[in-house]
């Protein structure tokens, strides 16, 4: 019985297919070695506010997610998702309240529409991903505050209003209250939706074959153009709930929140085994790489270091993460294309022969 062959094949499955186990050990050192350190940390308030600051950058890695395993990068998803939220927000205290339901309706709706021009643009004209959402992330912006508004709302709707104050959990520990707010449901429902599309359905395929390559992905039936334009519409929608998630539990309403933030969210997607290649991803590894971030976070603040250096260290982490995808796609480059790892084939001796007879 091979014993260290089966070893072996149970170690590869618990590092999982994009490193998932190694990222589950490294959250579990992280929050072990912060109790050591501040035994406040490892507390259930500390826990469910980590869980609690997770739930919209959790939402936006989907969408993120998504886009990096076709092989582009988007930053225009915070754009989308201010103006979706901002421009709900602003229909329901103007003209009126919808309810929540017919809020997110209304969120979807726009997040769709945005995401469709990008989807658009990029599959019509065959532009580069991070040029087209760069630049649509600033005309979104521009709009939204020229022909929508950019007066701060402090009092949400009213069914908006009833949400932000609602929780899934209430508990009292040693004289402090730990909560977990409702949002965190929908997160949870969409993280599952989300696998399931890409892991079970054609349109998810379709997404991881274009990552990989797309000529072959066109060659192989898939039809390119349609799915990367709905994609696009799915992640502008993503980002739509994500920024009405943000204003919710923030209880309130600005045009000027979210961009700038979308570094923090392509790290955790890069972190949790994403590759900027394209064609390899998946949720449970995004989930671990957003969970990360926000502890490493959280452990910056507790321990007083300054907020410019907390992004420092977002960007650190990003730089790592695309180091070691960048070195282990050379790596397998040059197992493909030298064979290093095979000997080289001993000549023929007709050939060898011959060669002999034709040096003398």
């Amino acid at each position: 019985m091979n014993t260290s062959g089966s070893s072996v094949s149970v170690l590869r499955r618990l590092r999982g297919a994009n490193n998932e186990g190694v990222l589950a050990l490294i959250l579990i050192g992280l929050v072990l070695a912060m109790s050591a350190a501040n035994p406040a940390f490892f507390t259930l308030p500390t826990m469910f506010a980590i869980v609690r600051s997770s739930i919209v950058p959790l939402i936006f890695a989907l969408g993120v997610l998504i886009v990096i395993i076709s092989g582009g990068i988007d930053v225009s998803f915070a754009a989308i998702a201010v103006f979706a939220a901002y421009t709900t927000v602003r229909f329901s205290t103007s003209i009126t309240d919808p309810g929540l339901i017919g809020a997110f309706a209304l969120a979807l709706l726009v997040g769709a529409g945005l995401g469709l021009v990008n989807g658009a643009v990029i599959a019509r004209f065959k532009l580069p991903t991070l040029i087209v959402t760069l630049g649509t992330q600033g005309i979104f912006k521009g709009a939204l505050l020229t022909y929508i508004g950019s007066r701060y709302i402090a009092d949400l709707p009213g069914s908006m209003a009833a949400v932000s104050t609602t929780n899934v959990v209430e508990i009292s520990v040693d004289g402090r209250d730990a909560y977990l707010h409702v949002m965190a449901v929908p997160a949870l429902l969409l993280c599952l939706a989300v696998a399931w599309m890409l892991r079970r359905t054609m349109f998810g395929r379709g997404i991881y074959a274009i990552g990989g390559d797309q000529e072959a992905a066109r060659r192989a039936g898939f039809r390119v153009v349609r799915i990367q334009v709905l994609m696009y519409v799915l992640v502008g929608m993503l980002a739509a709930v994500g920024g009405m998630a943000y204003q919710i539990m923030g209880r309130s309403s600005s045009p000027q929140e979210l961009v700038g933030g979308e570094l923090d969210i392509i790290a955790a997607v890069v972190l949790g085994g994403a590759s900027i290649f394209g064609g390899r991803g998946s949720v449970l590894g995004t989930t671990l790489g957003v969970l990360v971030v926000q502890v490493i976070g959280n452990s910056l603040i507790l321990a007083g270091v300054p907020s410019a250096w907390q992004r420092a260290a977002v960007g650190g982490l990003l730089i790592v993460g695309v180091g070691v995808q960048a070195l282990a796609a050379k790596k397998s480059g040059r197992r493909v294309h030298t064979n290093v790892d095979d000997p080289a084939p001993e000549p023929e001796p007709e050939a060898e022969r011959e060669r002999e007879g034709a040096r003398a």
